[in-house]
C-alpha cells in the first residue's frame, strides 16, 4: 500500500511539474522595439509594475505593490532590466516561458496572480518584442520580498494542478476567420490586455470562468464589482462601437461622464495606442455574446 501511495505521489509530481518551451521554437527576426512599447501599453504593465517614474515620465518598474487577497498577499516584482533583482538576465527563452508557461528560469511554478493564463494567446514574436522594449528602461535596484501566502497555496506544487485545469491557448470566442478588426480585437482583450481576468468571475478553482467571459466579477481590490462589459451588461448595452472606442481614447462616456476608478489607468494606457487597435477592441466588444 506504501508502494502504491509513493508511485501516486511521484506521477501525480511528474505530471504537475513545471514545463518550458524549447528553444527552438523562438523566432529569429530582430525584435520591433516600437512594437513591444505598444504591447506593453496595452497590457498596462507600468500600472503594476512601476515603482517611480523619471523626470521623462519613463517607467522604473521595480514593483513591490502588495494586493491582498483570501489567499494571502501577493507582491508584484521588479520586472526592471536589473540583472540582480530584476530580469535583465533573463534570456530570451526564459521571458517566453514565464509569460506563456508560468515557470520561472529556475524551473519553479509563477502562481497565476500573474496572469499568464492570458499571456499564453499572445504569439511569440510579440513577446519578444515586449521583452526588448522592457530592456530599453531603467534599471531598478528595488529587492522585492516573496509572496506572504496561507497554507496551502504557499505550496507551489498544487499550481501544477491548476495549470492543468486552467491554462488554455485556445481563444475564448469564436470570430469569423475574415474579419481582421475582430481577429485584432480578440487578440487585444484575451492576450496582451488582459481583460478577462478582472471583469471575469472564477470557478471553483481560480481559473477563468469561460462561460461567463467579461460578464463581471468582484473587484480585486475587495469593494464592489467589476462591470460587466458584454453587450448585454449595463456598463455598455447602450453604447455604440464608437461611443467605446472614445472612451478609451478620451476617458469620457456617452453621456459625458468621465472615467473613475481603477479604470483611469487603463484609460489611459488604452489611449495611448493607434486608433486602429481602439477600433478593434471596441468591435469584439460589440460583437461577444451578450451575457447579462
Amino acid at each position: 500500500m506504501l508502494g502504491l501511495a509513493a508511485l501516486v505521489a511521484v506521477s501525480v509530481l511528474f505530471v504537475t511539474r513545471p514545463l518550458g518551451l524549447p528553444a527552438d521554437v523562438l523566432p529569429t527576426r530582430p525584435a520591433n522595439v516600437a512594437n513591444g512599447e505598444r504591447l506593453f501599453h496595452t497590457g498596462g504593465c507600468a500600472s503594476c509594475h512601476s515603482s517611480t517614474k523619471t523626470e521623462s515620465s519613463v517607467p522604473v518598474l521595480g514593483g513591490g505593490l502588495e494586493m491582498n487577497t483570501p489567499f494571502g498577499t501577493f507582491r508584484v516584482p521588479n520586472i526592471s532590466p536589473h540583472p540582480t533583482y530584476g530580469i535583465g538576465s533573463w534570456t530570451r527563452l526564459d521571458f517566453v516561458n514565464a509569460m506563456q508557461m508560468g515557470t520561472s528560469p529556475d524551473g519553479r511554478h509563477y502562481y497565476p496572480a500573474f496572469p499568464y493564463a492570458s499571456y499564453v494567446h499572445m504569439s511569440f514574436e510579440d513577446l519578444l518584442d515586449l521583452k526588448s522594449y522592457l530592456d530599453t528602461l531603467p534599471e531598478a535596484e528595488n529587492r522585492n520580498e516573496d509572496h506572504d501566502l496561507k497554507f496551502p497555496w504557499n505550496i507551489r506544487a498544487g499550481i501544477g494542478l491548476w495549470k492543468i485545469l486552467n491554462l488554455n491557448s485556445e481563444a475564448v470566442v469564436s470570430v469569423p476567420g475574415g474579419n481582421g478588426l475582430l481577429l485584432r480585437g480578440r487578440y487585444l482583450v484575451e492576450g496582451p490586455g488582459h481583460c478577462g481576468e478582472c471583469h471575469t468571475p472564477r470557478n471553483w478553482s481560480g481559473g477563468l470562468n469561460r462561460s461567463l467571459w467579461l460578464a463581471g466579477a468582484p473587484n480585486p481590490d475587495g469593494e464592489g464589482k467589476v462591470p460587466n462589459i458584454t453587450p448585454g451588461g449595463k456598463a455598455l448595452r447602450d453604447w455604440s462601437q464608437k461611443d467605446i472606442e472614445y472612451y478609451l481614447e478620451s476617458g469620457f462616456t456617452p453621456d459625458y461622464d468621465t472615467v473613475g476608478g481603477s479604470m483611469v489607468e487603463v484609460q489611459e494606457n488604452m489611449a495611448r495606442l493607434p486608433a486602429e487597435d481602439r477600433a478593434a477592441i471596441a468591435a469584439y466588444l460589440k460583437f461577444i455574446p451578450a451575457l447579462r
